[in-house]
Order: C-alpha cells, then structure tokens, then sequence
C-alpha cells in the first residue's frame, strides 16, 4: 500500500516527536493494514512515558520499552487492507472498511502457557503493541498513536457490532481486563467465598480501569460498590455508572484509608480491587479485604518498583486469595461491547478528551487531571 502515515513517537521518557513513516507493503500472509480512529490513553502509557519502562518483570522473558516506540494499545479503527482472508475472534471473515478493534497482543503459541492454553498475557515471548515493539526498524506502524497501523500475523481482531459507537469501542479493550471480576464469580462454588451476589466490592483507584471495574461489579450483581480516588471528579462520574458510595483519600495516609473502609464496611470488602497503578496501594488493599475475601491486583501492569508486605498479616491469616491480572483475555472483548452498548448509561460520557498527534503530551498531561475520564488520541484531530 502506497502513502505515509503520521505517528505519535516516544523517542525517551517524555520525549515526544511526530513522525512520518511510510505505510509498508503487506509481506507475510495475515498482514493488514488498519486506518485507526480513536485510540486511548491507558496508565500503563503514563508509567512509560515517566521512565518506567518493566514489564512482565514477573516472567522468564522480561520486557523493556525499546525506543524509539509508537505507543497505543486501545484501538478501534477500520481495516483497510489484507494479505489473504482475516477472521475476527468470533470466525467472522473481515471485509476492508469493517470497524474493529486490534488486540494489542501477539503470542509465541508454542511456550508452556500457549500450549496449556492458559491465559494469552502469561505467554513467555508476548510482544504488545505500543508497548514492547519499537518503530525503528519496519514496519515501524507497530503503535496506535497513528494514523495507520501495520499488524502482523497472529493479532486479534474483534468486529465491532454496528450498534455500538467508536466511544465506547475504544473502551473494549480496557473493559476485557476485568476479566479479575469474572474469575472471582468463578471461584464462588465454595459457600462463604466471593464473588457473591449482593456482595460488597471496594474498587481503590477510579481511572477508567477503576470506573470500567465498576460497570462489571455492577453488571455482576454486586451490593454495596465503594469507589475510593483522590479526584472529586472520578468519585461524581463513579456514582453515575452504579458506585454506591465513595471515599475521597486525599490528605489521607494509607493507615487511615484502610481504617476508613474496614468500618464503613464492617470489616471489609468481599472483593478488593487494586486500580491504582501505584505501589503503596497494595498493602491497603490487603488490609481492606475481608477475611476469605478475594484482592484482584489490576493496576500495576508497570514495575514501580517494591512494597512491604506482611504475608502472616495480610494474606495468612485472613485467609485471602489473590488474583493477579496480568491483561486483558479475548474472549472479553465481543460480549463486553455488546454489554456496554446494552448498558450505555455514563459509557456514552466516558471518553471525554480527544487530542491530536501533535498534543500527545498535553493528552498525558490531561489524563492526570480531575475533569478527565478517558483521554483519547484521534490521529486524524489537527490541533
């Protein structure tokens, strides 16, 4: 395919240039070339462009963020062009100007977790896109701060249903990480255990991770959902998508925030989860899960680096279970848009900034601020 494409390039830590490359040929078979619409702003975007650049610390194959480095993961945008037949997840055969949404993960398939079949995020050699593949070398269109992107062989798509708007398809991916809240319903057979119906969940940290945490708790059945951030605004858009009750920590130490959940909900939350995206959270956490509660630790995709944790304190002798999320899962992404086109009270509201290339770090700076929700690049905005 002949043309150019602007991009959005992390060239170092808060370092950013807009940049021309060439839209590449389509060589291997499963190659394609998407024209992206809306692309969001996640916190893991944030942690790189600060310097913290780790991920999957916790593998055999550690990453670093390699720059220079389109960053992006949240896309939606149309296919333009193929290099033979490409299928959604759901077997769908594409056509050029499909809306859909890209994957942001490609997979070895032949590691221990592909071949167990396990979660796709715990394959030992994943690369991301605008995460972990830098755009020095072609096809350089590897991020969906772009006009165009180049996938490679192996990505994801996901139809997006004619019914659901660009404004909530780009929340698809971030919606398919709270995969943690259905795999708490699944740990529920045991009586006494979460996820229960009517069950209290405290959710620490009200980006759109947090809120989109929220959605699902509510969309699940859960009684009682407590929204704690540091920003008057993310708590007031929280109780519009189903928070029952909020906490406003700012000026609060970590000890008091904890004490402040344990009585408001009479000794804990049934479930916990950790949107933050900050390290010094964890140990609240812990201390606001019941005992035989469940913490789902989703926030801290980056490393930030350690925290003290007491292990008899927080987690053995309470009794509390851990969910680490590692990522989203794709058989998430089709029934949450489908869902949150069904439920769309607060989600048509959600994407409240958008920026163009050329502001990407203004857009960063945005996404950090009280009257922002969700801050999204359109690649096609002059500004």
């Amino acid at each position: 395919m002949d043309g150019m494409s602007l991009a959005a390039v992390l060239t170092a830590p808060c370092e950013y240039e807009v940049r021309d490359y060439p839209i590449g040929d389509l060589v291997e078979a499963g190659e394609a070339i998407v024209k992206v619409n809306l692309c969001g702003i996640c916190g893991t975007d944030k942690h790189t462009y600060q310097g913290y650049t780790g991920q999957y610390t916790g593998l055999s194959n550690p990453s670093e963020t390699p720059f220079p480095i389109i960053q992006g993961h949240e896309i939606v945008g149309e296919l333009v062009k193929a290099n033979g037949p490409i299928r959604d997840y759901a077997g769908t055969l594409l056509q050029p100007g499909d809306r859909v949404v890209v994957g942001p993960n490609l997979v070895c398939g032949h590691c221990r977790a592909c071949v167990r079949r396990g979660p796709y995020t715990l394959c030992e050699n994943i690369r991301d896109y605008g995460n972990t593949m830098t755009c020095a070398e072609p096809p350089h269109l590897l991020g969906g701060w772009s006009q165009y992107m180049h996938t490679l062989p192996g990505t994801y798509f996901f139809k997006v249903p004619d019914d659901v708007p660009d404004e909530i398809a780009v929340l698809a991916e971030v919606f398919a990480v709270t995969v943690g809240l259905d795999r708490a319903r699944q740990m529920s057979a045991v009586p006494g255990e979460s996820f229960l119906f009517d069950d209290t969940v405290i959710v620490i940290g009200c980006g759109p991770l947090g809120l989109l945490h929220i959605v699902k708790a509510r969309m699940l059945g859960a009684g009682e959902i407590i929204a704690v951030d540091l920003l008057g605004g993310r708590l007031e858009f929280a109780l519009t998508l189903g928070a029952t009750m909020t906490v406003g920590n700012r000026g609060m130490s970590q000890a008091e925030l904890s004490a402040e959940l344990l009585e408001m909900t009479d000794g804990g939350g049934d479930v916990v989860v950790e949107a933050a995206g900050v390290p010094e959270v964890v140990p609240t956490v812990f201390d606001a899960t019941r005992p035989g509660g469940l913490a789902v630790m989703v926030g801290n995709f980056s490393d930030l680096g350690p925290v003290e944790i007491f292990p008899n304190r927080h987690l053995v002798s309470k009794g509390i279970r851990v969910i680490g999320v590692s990522g989203q899962e794709a058989s998430g992404y089709l029934p949450g848009m489908r869902q949150m086109a069904r439920d769309a009270s607060g989600l048509r509201d959600f994407v409240t900034h958008r920026f163009g290339l050329s502001e990407t770090a203004a857009a960063i700076a945005k996404s950090m601020e009280e009257d922002a929700v969700k801050v999204v690049i359109d690649p096609w905005q002059v500004g």
